[in-house]
């Protein structure tokens, strides 16, 4: 039997990319083309971006991030040089078309804005909370991404983000220690059912601490 409505079933695979690790192609230099590299920055990668007007939302984060750089010029397919990550987002369709072209022939990940069929990745709607990191999407209405993004966050605070940092040091040092065992045991005891209700109320902490 096929899917319910005859609807071909969702297929996307969540994955997180160390972003320090990335360098991006951005073509296009408007909002759509900001609001990237801005999500993009924030993960740490190197951006560049490729466009024949660079808009002011773009340069201004130029401005504040050495890790962006800006070429005002028409795009050539030789641009895709060492990027891992190909994003069409220019305002013109048969740009778009060419340079996820580009991207699918270099064996790129190809994300593109205004047709992400075309592509072979999509952005998330991301809510970040120090080392805690909660992607969304929504079927491709990123609004709606948007909005449970917003939901998320408004539970998943600092404290959560405290709490993750705090277990992420404990399982380092153990293990760097040479004691996994010990690891998982706190595991164990630490990441119960109970952890949510524990982080919220500021008790996990203390308990983090005990094991140390």
């Amino acid at each position: 039997g096929g899917s319910a409505g005859g609807r071909v079933p969702v297929s996307e695979l969540p994955l997180m990319l160390h972003g320090e690790t990335i360098e991006a192609l951005i073509v296009g230099g408007g909002a759509v083309a900001a609001r990237k590299a801005h999500a993009l920055l924030a993960a740490g990668a190197q951006v560049r971006v490729i466009a024949t007007e660079i808009g002011a939302d773009v340069r201004s984060l130029a401005a504040t991030h050495e890790r962006l750089h800006l070429e005002e010029r028409p795009y050539e397919s030789t641009d895709i040089g060492s990027a891992q990550l190909v994003i069409a987002a220019t305002s013109d369709r048969a740009v778009n078309r060419r340079v996820a072209d580009d991207g699918h022939a270099a064996h790129r990940l190809v994300n593109v804005a205004d047709d992400p069929a075309r592509g072979n990745c999509r952005t998330t709607a991301t809510h970040r909370a120090g080392d805690l990191v909660i992607g969304i999407s929504a079927g491709g209405v990123p609004s709606a991404a948007a909005r449970i993004r917003d939901s998320i966050a408004a539970r998943f605070d600092g404290r959560y983000g405290a709490a993750v940092a705090a277990l992420g040091t404990l399982r380092r040092r153990l293990i760097d220690a040479g004691d996994a065992d010990a690891w998982h045991r706190a595991a164990d005891t630490l990441l119960d059912e109970g952890f949510c209700a524990r982080v919220e109320n500021g008790t996990l902490e203390s308990e983090v601490e005990r094991w140390r």
